[in-house]
């Protein structure tokens, strides 16, 4: 006589993936994007030195490679 064991018993399925409230994700969303203009500061909008603007570009076109 040959005695064949039972299969093993499956696991249980994985419980569902948490839902994320929308209020949530917009909120999140926006403190992220305060954050990131807040620490860009204001020497992102400053297109000048100390000393000003100082020469200007008066050359004409010129060839790339060249």
């Amino acid at each position: 006589m040959c005695f064949t064991p039972p299969p093993p018993q499956a696991p249980p399925p994985p419980p569902p993936p948490p839902t994320v409230n929308d209020a949530e994700v917009k909120a999140a969303r926006e403190n992220e994007r305060k954050r990131r203009v807040a620490a860009v500061g204001r020497t992102s909008t400053i297109m000048t030195g100390g000393q000003g603007v100082g020469e200007e570009r008066t050359a004409g076109k010129k060839l790339l490679g060249a």
